[in-house]
């Protein structure tokens, strides 16, 4: 497993409250395989809340995704729905888990806020 993956699983739970708003609830096993072994990673997400664990239990939903494919997620350079719909990894289970855990997934490098992007217009425009 990669530094990255590591950082951004130790970072979910400080990062839930910002992050995990709605009211979810449920466990996504994330499995991660390099070819030759495969790594258990277990999120149980609730309204403002995510606790992690490497324990191989049972879940509402599974992720499959190679450690390549998860390390580019994790630094922006992937987007997670675009790598299922080309089927670089597989999903089964509960997809709002999916929808609500991409969102602590990083934006691509060099993506900018449009937001920001008008504010810095309107005052270029002063």
């Amino acid at each position: 497993m990669t530094e990255a993956t590591e950082q951004f699983f130790a970072s979910l739970p400080a990062r839930a409250p910002e992050i995990l708003r709605t009211p979810i609830g449920g466990a996504l096993r994330i499995e991660l395989s390099d070819g030759h072994r495969t790594e258990h990673w277990l999120v149980r997400m609730g309204p403002g809340t995510a606790e992690v664990s490497q324990d191989p239990e049972p879940a509402d939903a599974v992720w499959y995704c190679s450690v390549d494919l998860f390390d580019r997620l994790v630094t922006g350079r992937a987007q997670a729905l675009a790598a299922l719909f080309r089927n670089e990894s597989t999903y089964t289970g509960n997809v709002v888990l999916l929808l609500a855990f991409r969102r602590f997934f990083p934006p691509p490098p060099g993506t900018r806020d449009p937001r920001d992007v008008a504010r810095e217009h309107v005052r270029q425009k002063r």
